[in-house]
């Protein structure tokens, strides 16, 4: 069996319309369940908040030096 095969599988393999129809009765079921997210608001606002700040914050990920104590 060769490992190395190109062809699209899963979702890969279907039209965007299927696609788009799957995940169409999947949220019409969350939200017969009634455990889809619902916007209100208050925590719209929250989300702009927490993105403006994420898209202006630039700041590069701390470098912690090795637990060794040694410095290479």
């Amino acid at each position: 069996m060769s490992s190395t095969s190109t062809k699209p599988r899963g979702f890969a393999a279907m039209t965007p319309e299927r696609r788009t129809e799957i995940s169409r009765m999947g949220g019409v079921s969350a939200h017969r369940k009634g455990t889809a997210h619902q916007w209100n608001p208050a925590t719209a606002q929250e989300a702009g908040r927490k993105g403006g700040l994420a898209h202006r914050t630039k700041t590069p990920a701390p470098v912690t030096p090795p637990a060794d104590g040694s410095e290479t």
